[in-house]
């Protein structure tokens, strides 16, 4: 009775800091899926009319490169939609040096005279939002980078710091590891550093209820991960470390390096942070258009034939708490979309077993190409990856 009592404590605080999370904070500030693969799996074309969920918009300016017709950036979190709209502001304005150091090293000299020069730029509330948050990109601040700044770079900013300064050993080789060249040196060097990233201390956090939060992770997906695989929650995590750090190659992970270092490089760094890519996103920006909403509520807005919708992660949570949205959003979307739509999604299960027998049968899967590619996978944190083109 206790136990249980104690339990429903734990979730109940989860949910309710989830929430409260969500509902006040910026989430993230580098999207979470690698639009390398995300671009195999989509061919987007000149007809193509995209519906994506914001996140942090890297992976929305990627897609922008192959010049779709159109990209709704669709977010229920308007701190999101700010974070695209100021990178938008700047690749507008035509410099890509200010950009890259915006978002490439994390903070800018002059930080506070360039956003003056962009907040006109920006919709109301991305304004509002930026007049009280522009500092986080002063490079001077005590944590000197933008991504360390937001619910889930505040994690990062916690680990990296210990990592960094737990060990001289540790900091030298996690460095290495980031030069790497080849698999054979990146599995030397993490076969090293292994035990002294699982230490007493990166095991609490992982486990801890407020961190899963931060990181934008629901207690759906930690039920999920808890009851399937082996050593639940740390066990899931670093093996999915183990993975990306040892079977994919790092030289261009720039996912893991802006986490450790604060930082892009110009050889390690998103697309949209290239100078060779500046003039195509400067003259496809006008085809981003964002929303406030939920995917259902875009499209009620919004109805349309579109060709591809990218729903990252969030029907794990819809599954669980919201299983009426969950249905909604499917019938929505069918509604919405032509015969060929491409929807692309992932999960923390290592298989979609929530979709109603409905869906199944309105959509085609390609287990065979997704699970070839999934391995491949830079961030490498998901259980699955999943296609569904509509019939």
């Amino acid at each position: 009775m206790v136990k249980n009592i104690g339990k429903q404590l734990v979730n109940g605080a989860h949910d309710w800091v989830f929430k409260a999370v969500h509902n006040r904070c910026l989430i993230y500030n580098v999207c979470w899926e690698d639009p390398r693969i995300d671009r195999q799996i989509l061919n987007l074309d000149a007809a193509s009319r995209v519906v994506v969920l914001t996140s942090a918009g890297c992976n929305t300016l990627d897609y922008l490169l192959d010049s779709p017709a159109a990209i709704h950036a669709v977010d229920v979190n308007p701190r999101q939609n700010a974070l695209l709209h100021l990178k938008l502001a700047l690749i507008e304005r035509g410099d890509f040096a200010d950009l890259f150091r915006m978002f490439g090293q994390g903070a800018h000299p002059n930080f506070r005279s360039l956003y003056a020069a962009l907040r006109t730029r920006l919709p109301d509330y991305a304004r509002a939002f930026w007049d009280q948050k522009i500092a986080y990109f002063d490079g001077d601040s005590h944590k000197r980078s933008f991504y360390y700044y937001g619910t889930s770079g505040a994690i990062a900013w916690i680990l990296s710091r210990y990592l960094l300064s737990a060990d001289r050993h540790l900091r030298t080789r996690l460095f290495d590891l980031l030069d790497a060249q080849t698999l054979d040196e990146q599995r030397a060097i993490y076969a090293t550093i292994e035990p002294a990233l699982w230490g007493r201390f990166t095991s609490w956090l992982v486990r801890q209820p407020m961190t899963m939060a931060m990181l934008g992770v629901p207690r759906p997906q930690i039920y999920l991960i808890s009851t399937q695989y082996p050593g639940g929650l740390v066990g899931y995590v670093s093996a999915k470390l183990r993975h990306v750090l040892t079977e994919v190659l790092i030289h261009d992970n720039y996912f893991w390096r802006v986490y450790l270092t604060g930082a892009y490089t110009a050889d390690c760094s998103p697309n949209y942070l290239k100078p060779e890519n500046f003039a195509r996103l400067r003259a496809n920006a006008g085809r981003v258009h964002t929303h406030n909403a939920t995917v259902s509520r875009f499209l009620q807005q919004n109805p349309g034939a579109y060709s591809h919708f990218v729903l990252l992660d969030h029907q794990d949570w819809l599954a669980w708490h919201q299983p009426d949205a969950l249905r909604e959003e499917w019938e929505l979307i069918l509604t919405n979309s032509r015969p060929g739509s491409r929807i692309l999604l992932r999960s923390a299960s290592p298989a979609l077993n929530f979709l109603p027998e409905w869906v199944q049968s309105a959509v085609r899967f390609f287990p065979e190409h997704t699970a070839a590619l999934h391995p491949l996978d830079r961030v490498g944190t998901y259980g699955s990856m999943h296609l569904a083109e509509v019939r």
